[in-house]
């Protein structure tokens, strides 16, 4: 019994004493003191490349909410402008819209070049591309509208598909299929999709590619079959005589 008591008093883990662990937070502090001594001697090594460092980050963070503010000042005068604009093109003065009036309307060009960083002068470039395609400037038409650039769901797709009409227009049929392909492609949807396929039927018909007009077509009937696009192409498809 003895010697079992005496076994087990030697198994029993050993309990660190006060003292043991005064001396460790001792040696705890001293480690602590010793880094902060070697960061301390780091940054007086390297006092200006550090102030230079955190210095540069506090002008990019004051820059970055800086251009946010401006960006958002600049794109609230675009707009206004831009609105100004939009009511002479829906009047069909597209020379005014275009151009202004010259006294409280400095016109889409304008908006377009002088609030090019805005929303507002983004949106300006398919306003503008419009009017030109309204006034049969095609080279313009196209030029504008390949300046805009949008993720929005629908107003992307319209102006590839402008694109399209202009090339077409101008019977450059190869660019206006490649154009109607984008808008058919820029995130379907039921109410433009089929007109966009249309389109590029159309053109690739006046591109005397008949085989590729009904392969169109056919996707037109096949994926959007309750359209008014949809019965249609049955009868352009069998008008192909293929």
């Amino acid at each position: 019994m003895k010697e079992k008591k005496e076994n087990n008093q030697k198994q029993q883990p050993h309990q660190p004493t006060a003292a043991e662990e005064a001396m460790k937070s001792i040696e705890s502090t001293e480690a602590l003191q010793e880094e902060l001594s070697r960061t301390q001697k780091f940054f007086d090594e390297n006092k200006s490349l550090v102030t230079g460092v955190l210095g540069g980050i506090c002008v990019l963070v004051v820059a970055y909410f800086g251009y946010n503010m401006y960006i958002e000042k600049q794109d609230q005068a675009a707009q206004a402008e831009l609105s100004s604009a939009v009511f002479y093109m829906e009047k069909d003065s597209l020379q005014t819209a275009l151009e202004g009036d010259g006294n409280y309307t400095s016109g889409l060009l304008a908006v377009a070049d002088d609030f090019s960083s805005t929303p507002a002068g983004n949106l300006a470039h398919f306003y503008a591309g419009l009017s030109y395609l309204k006034l049969g400037e095609f080279d313009n038409a196209i030029a504008q509208l390949e300046k805009f650039s949008s993720s929005d769901l629908l107003v992307q797709a319209r102006a590839y598909a402008l694109i399209g009409d202009a090339y077409s227009e101008k019977q450059a049929y190869g660019d206006a299929i490649s154009f109607y392909k984008k808008a058919a492609d820029y995130k379907g949807n039921d109410e433009f999709t089929p007109v966009y396929l249309q389109k590029l039927a159309f053109a690739q018909e006046a591109n005397s590619d008949k085989d590729a007009a009904a392969a169109t077509y056919n996707t037109l009937i096949e994926e959007y079959p309750n359209s008014a696009e949809s019965r249609d192409a049955k009868k352009y498809l069998a008008g192909l005589g293929l």
